[in-house]
């Protein structure tokens, strides 16, 4: 069977990943026919190349894909299709199986009897994979050792939460130096550090301890909706909330006002922030801790997947010495990812960027951050006058809420800055309207706006189990979706897998809406500040709706029409 790609070369698809120089390429090449080391292992040895550029080129070469297995769990029903001697000497490891065929990951794709022993061996039709031999050997290993104690394996060692029964007067009574003391028990460090562990491992945006009646509700935020974890015991609900109290410096005895802290964990191969929020609830401290990681920040604006025009318009805007754009959509949408991505794009040693945040979620290289803190008077409107007098070239208010901060705002950008912001509206006409609400004059936004956006964030289709359907056109009509629009797309519809922790969604991406303020839309703003008239001239201008970013989403194969239909209005 000819499995590989037969216009090119291996060495061919790696210079294309790697460009090396031709004398050094002849010297390695020259190196290799005498010492009879295969070319690719000594340009790896000699760091001309690095292992995951040959994984790239042999991916290309191959026609295969390739995977990361960074805080991958193997499935041990997989594992258990073969002996652990074989996946070890194979170096293979399985992702997923699907009716017939078996995906796996392996270190030498072109080892094609160890391909056929996987196949015969497991029954099971091989879609092979390529990933580091580090890491296919790690995950074996991880996958056949004596398991760690997860948070369920933990609980069925606690008392069972019906054996307690506490009222609020049993938690007020407690002592300080009794919480203290359960708050450092072993079983409680332990069922604290598996439900943040957990919540990394499925990449978590929220993990939810709400205390109800008779049991303690644990749930996480996974692509933005929440799924219900094993419970901890009742009877550790204060242990349980001191510990977090301790872990961010928090007033552990204090249970009768809201709380607010942060602390840093690193597991599972990352290292995050984690901000906590405690609110008091009839049968306790409700706990929700959001998990800022980093390094799922996009650096770029190219990164955030956007159509070519979307793209081409937010590049000019940015690209202006001065002016405001304006970023909308509900909670949640991924409004900061997006500013933090233009801020990245302006973020040269030759501009001065200040930003106000409430709060500062992730702290920036080379941008100057001011967190705010309304009790102390630190508003807004009061960091922005400040800033203003700091020199800056770009400012970014976290978000304009009120006549006075809008007001500083605009009269910014019109007097020789780049404001960034975000507003609460559904779609971007709207954030003209809602300005022109809070008082701000037509002709002031004519002059300052230079473009306006709206997001939505939608779930991803696991690409290792997504399955193609089809949609019968009635479906198509009953979602008002026209069918001529769709015809030849081929539809996927989620499965789940290891991979997706049984989901069927892997990762959030997102769709947006952008309005670029040219002369046709400043004159509208002047003659008409409603938010209907000014988005019919923009769709007449070429401006793609929501609706209409999503469906390319499908077209794409990258999601389902029922997620596009949850996230998106049809205007």
């Amino acid at each position: 069977m000819d499995i590989m790609n037969t216009n090119k070369s291996l060495m061919d698809c790696l210079k294309q990943i790697r460009p090396i120089e031709a004398d050094v390429y002849a010297e390695a090449e020259r190196e290799s026919q005498q010492t009879k080391i295969p070319l690719e292992q000594l340009l790896i040895t000699q760091g001309i190349v690095t292992q995951e550029d040959m994984i790239l080129a042999t991916a290309e070469y191959l026609d295969i894909r390739p995977i990361s297995l960074a805080g991958f769990t193997p499935n041990a029903a997989l594992i258990e299709l073969m002996e652990k001697e074989q996946w070890e000497n194979f170096k293979a490891i399985p992702i997923a199986k699907l009716s017939g065929t078996l995906t796996v990951a392996m270190a030498d794709p072109f080892n094609l009897h160890g391909r056929d022993a996987i196949a015969s061996a497991t029954q099971l039709e091989l879609v092979p994979l390529i990933a580091l031999e580090s890491e296919i050997l790690k995950a074996v290993t991880a996958a056949t050792k004596e398991p760690e104690r997860g948070l369920e394996d933990i609980l069925k060692d606690m008392a069972d939460e019906n054996e307690v029964e506490l009222g609020q007067e049993g938690i007020l009574a407690d002592g300080i130096d009794d919480m203290m003391e359960d708050a450092s028990e072993a079983p409680v460090i332990r069922i604290v550090n598996s439900i943040l562990i957990e919540a990394l491992r499925k990449g978590a945006s929220d993990i939810h301890i709400e205390p109800m009646e008779k049991r303690v509700r644990l749930r996480n935020r996974v692509d933005g909706v929440l799924y219900e974890a094993p419970s901890p015991p009742k009877n550790l609900q204060n242990a349980i909330v001191s510990r977090l109290k301790i872990m961010s410096q928090l007033d552990i005895a204090e249970r009768r006002i809201p709380q607010d802290g942060r602390f840093k964990i690193k597991a599972v191969g990352k290292e995050v922030d984690v901000r906590m929020s405690i609110l008091p609830t009839v049968h306790g401290e409700k706990i929700v801790m959001r998990i800022l990681d980093k390094s799922a920040l996009v650096p770029t604006l190219a990164g955030l997947n956007l159509d070519q025009q979307s793209l081409d318009n937010f590049e000019y805007a940015l690209a202006q010495p001065y002016g405001m754009i304006l970023v909308t959509g509900p909670t949640g949408s991924g409004k900061t990812t997006t500013l933090y991505s233009a801020l990245s794009e302006l973020n040269k040693i030759g501009t001065n960027i200040i930003t106000t945040e409430n709060p500062v979620e992730y702290q920036l290289e080379g941008i100057n951050q001011v967190h705010i803190n309304p009790a102390v008077g630190l508003t807004f409107a009061a960091a922005l006058r400040s800033i203003l007098r700091q020199d800056p070239d770009v400012v970014m208010v976290g978000e304009i809420r009120d006549k006075e901060t809008a007001t500083i705002a605009v009269e910014a950008a019109l007097t020789g800055h780049m404001v960034l912001s975000t507003l609460h509206t559904n779609d971007a006409a709207g954030a003209i309207a809602r300005l022109v609400d809070m008082g701000i004059e037509p002709f002031m936004l004519a002059s300052s706006l230079l473009l306006t956006q709206a997001q939505r964030l939608y779930r991803k289709l696991c690409p290792v189990c997504k399955k193609p359907t089809d949609i019968p056109i009635e479906s198509l009509k009953r979602s008002r979706i026209d069918p001529a629009r769709m015809e030849g797309v081929q539809f996927y519809n989620t499965v789940g897998c290891p991979k997706c922790n049984g989901i069927g969604y892997k990762g959030r991406g997102g769709v947006m809406e952008i309005l670029l303020v040219d002369d046709v839309i400043r004159k509208t703003i002047l003659e008409s500040s409603e938010a209907d008239a000014i988005k019919r001239v923009a769709l007449e201008n070429g401006m793609r709706t929501l609706r209409e970013a999503g469906l390319d989403r499908i077209r794409e194969g990258l999601t389902t029409i029922e997620e596009i239909m949850r996230v998106t209005s049809e205007h």
